[in-house]
C-alpha cells in the first residue's frame, strides 16, 4: 500500500496582520500593557489603513500572541529627538510617508504566555526582511531600557548605563537583546514614553542598516515559495556522538543541546545525521535481531517527530532531523528524514536507495518521491546518505529550485564515507548549489549493524572564484564530535549560475538527454 507523505500544517505563522485580527490585538495589548494604555481598535485599524504591509502578527494554533506594528519615514524625522506620541501619531501611525527610506518600529508585543518561543526575534525578522524588499536604508526605533530605574544610583545617568549595556558590563533585559539581534545605539531619548516608569522615560534610539544597500548583486532566477529569498543563510552541521543512553529524555537532552548551540550561534537550519536515533536501541539492550530492532525502534517515530518538532519551534530553527527507521501501514520499515520547521510544520522526505546492507540485514526500502520543500529560506532537498551518489536525485530537486541540498549520512569506514563525500562534491558542481553533510562518529556495542562509525562532516560549494577554495565552506576533524558552521550566500549561486567560469545549469544540452521521473504515488495529477 503506497504511502501518504505526512505533511503538517504550520502551527506558528508570522503574516501580515489584517483587519479580523483587531479584536484579539486589543485584547493582547491590554494584556501586555493594562487595558488603559492597550492599543485600541481605532489606532490599530489606523495602523493597517496607513501602512498595510508593515503590521504583523504571530498566530499559535490560531491564536494571535505576538503583535508587531511599522510605518515609514524619513532621516530627518527618525533621527532628531521625538517622543513615541509624537512620531506615531499617538500611535496612529498617521505620520506615515509613503516615500520615506526609513522604517519606523513602533510597537512589538508578545504575549507573556509565549516568551519561550522566540516571538520577540521572529517579529523583528519580519520587519528586516520586509526593509530589505522595500529597499529602505534601515530601521529606526525607540527601545525601553527596564534596568534604568533599578540601575540609576548607580550609573547617575541614563547614557552611562546605556553604554555600560553596550559595552557588555551590564544585562538590560530589552536593550540586551535588541544589540543582539544587530542594532545599534544612535543616542538617547527623553520623554519617549513618560508612563514607562521602569525605563524612568528614556529610551534608546535604535538603528539596524540595511545591509544589502551596501552592495547590490544579481537577484536569483529562482522564486522563493512566499517571499524574497535572503541574500546569506547559516546553516549548522552537528558531527554527532553515538553512545549508550538510559532513556529517550537523555538522548532529547543530547539532541536538544546541539539544537541550542546552532540556535545561539544564529544559524537559520541545524542538521543531524542518519539514523541518529538507533541510538535509543542501547537503552534496554536487549538481545534482538537486526530485524526485530529496527520494528522495536519504529515505536519511538511519535516521540521524535514530537522532540524534534517542538525544538524547532521553541528555538526558531529548521531541523533536518537526521533520519529515523519508520514502520508504514504496509508493514514495511522506510529511513525517514522528518524536517521539522520553525513554523511548526513537519515534512517527511524518505530515503529512495537503500544499500545492501540495510535492505539484507534490516530489510529496509526505499521510498519514491523526492520533492523539494518549502522553507523560509527558500525551497530545500534532502538525500540521504546513498541517495547522493545517484546525480538524478539532486538534479531533480535542483530543477525544483532547492539552492541547499543537505544529506544525513552513517558510514562504518572510510572507503564508505568518502563515496559519499565525493559525491556530494561532485552533486554541487554539477547544480551549482550547496550541500551540507552530517554524520554520527563514535560506536554503539551490541547494536546490529552500527557497531562503528567513520564520519567528517563538511558543508561544500561550488567550484568556482566566488566560493571557498577547494569548494569547502566548513570542514570537520574525523571521528569527534563537534558542530560547523558556514554562511552560505543564495546570490553568489545566481551569480555563479548567470556568469561563471562555467554554467552547468545553463549549458545541458536537453536536444541530446532528459531525465524523466516517475509520478508518485500519492502526487496529484
Amino acid at each position: 500500500m503506497p504511502k501518504k507523505n505526512g505533511e503538517h500544517t504550520p502551527k506558528l505563522l508570522v503574516r501580515r496582520a489584517t483587519p479580523a485580527d483587531v479584536p484579539a490585538l486589543v485584547e493582547l495589548t491590554a494584556r501586555v500593557y493594562t487595558a488603559e494604555w492597550g492599543h485600541s481598535a481605532e489606532m490599530l485599524q489606523s495602523q493597517q489603513t496607513h501602512f498595510p504591509e508593515g503590521q504583523f502578527v504571530a498566530e499559535y494554533e490560531g491564536r494571535i500572541i505576538g503583535y508587531c506594528a511599522t510605518f515609514r519615514t524619513d532621516v530627518e524625522t527618525a533621527l532628531r529627538p521625538h517622543t513615541w506620541m509624537q512620531i506615531t501619531g499617538g500611535g496612529m501611525a498617521s505620520r506615515h510617508k509613503p516615500d520615506g527610506d526609513w522604517l519606523y518600529g513602533m510597537e512589538v508585543v508578545v504575549h507573556p504566555g509565549y516568551r519561550n518561543m522566540r516571538i520577540g526575534r521572529r517579529l523583528y525578522q519580519a520587519r528586516k526582511r520586509l526593509c530589505t524588499d522595500l529597499k529602505l536604508r534601515g530601521i529606526v526605533f525607540g527601545g525601553r531600557i527596564p534596568g534604568l530605574a533599578r540601575n540609576i544610583g548607580r550609573y547617575g545617568s541614563a547614557e552611562a548605563y546605556v553604554q555600560a549595556v553596550v559595552d557588555g558590563r551590564r544585562r538590560d533585559p530589552t536593550l540586551s537583546f535588541q544589540l543582539s539581534n544587530g542594532f545599534e545605539a544612535a543616542g538617547i531619548l527623553r520623554d519617549y514614553v513618560p508612563s514607562d516608569h521602569e525605563s524612568l522615560g528614556f529610551a534608546v534610539l535604535l538603528k539596524w542598516n540595511n545591509p544589502r544597500l551596501l552592495y547590490q548583486p544579481e537577484v536569483a532566477p529562482i522564486p522563493s515559495h512566499q517571499q524574497r529569498m535572503p541574500e546569506s543563510v547559516r546553516v549548522a552541521s552537528v558531527q554527532y556522538q553515538q553512545r549508550r543512553i538510559r532513556s529517550f529524555e537523555e538522548f532529547a537532552t543530547q539532541v536538544e543541546y546541539f539544537t541550542d548551540i546552532a540556535a545561539d550561534y544564529g544559524a537559520d537550519f541545524v542538521t543531524f545525521p542518519e539514523l541518529i536515533t538507533l541510538q535509543l536501541l542501547s537503552i534496554e539492550n536487549e538481545e534482538l535481531s537486526p530485524v526485530e530492532a529496527i520494528h522495536k525502534l519504529s515505536h519511538y517515530t511519535a516521540q521524535v517527530k514530537e522532540l524534534f518538532g517542538g525544538l524547532a519551534m521553541r528555538y526558531n530553527i529548521n531541523i533536518i532531523a537526521g533520519s529515523h527507521p519508520t514502520e508504514q501501514p504496509n508493514g514495511d520499515i522506510h529511513n525517514v528524514c522528518y524536517v521539522c520547521l520553525r513554523d511548526g510544520s513537519i515534512h517527511e522526505r524518505e530515503k529512495l536507495h537503500v544499500t545492501p546492507s540495510e535492505r539484507n540485514v534490516w530489510h529496509i526500502t526505499g521510498g519514491e518521491s523526492a520533492a523539494t520543500i518549502p522553507t523560509d529560506c527558500g525551497p530545500i532537498g534532502v538525500m540521504i546518505c546513498y541517495d547522493a551518489e545517484f546525480p538524478e536525485v539532486a538534479r531533480h530537486l535542483s530543477d525544483q529550485g532547492a539552492l541547499l541540498l543537505f544529506v544525513p549520512f552513517c558510514t562504518d569506514v572510510r572507503e564508505g564515507y568518502l563515496r559519499v563525500r565525493y559525491c556530494a562534491q561532485a552533486r554541487a558542481i554539477e547544480n551549482q548549489c550547496y550541500v551540507v553533510m552530517s554524520g554520527n562518529v563514535g560506536n554503539l556495542p551490541g547494536v546490529n549493524n552500527f557497531d562503528i562509525q567513520y564520519g567528517q562532516s563538511c558543508i561544500l560549494t561550488p567550484s568556482d572564484f566566488l566560493f571557498s577554495r577547494d569548494g569547502i565552506a566548513a570542514d570537520s576533524t574525523p571521528n569527534t564530535e563537534t558542530v560547523l558552521f558556514a554562511d552560505l550566500r543564495l546570490d553568489y549561486l545566481a551569480r555563479a549560475r548567470n556568469a561563471g567560469a562555467v554554467q552547468n545549469l545553463k549549458d545541458r544540452r536537453f536536444d541530446l538527454y532528459e531525465s524523466r521521473w516517475a509520478r508518485a504515488p500519492d502526487a496529484k495529477p
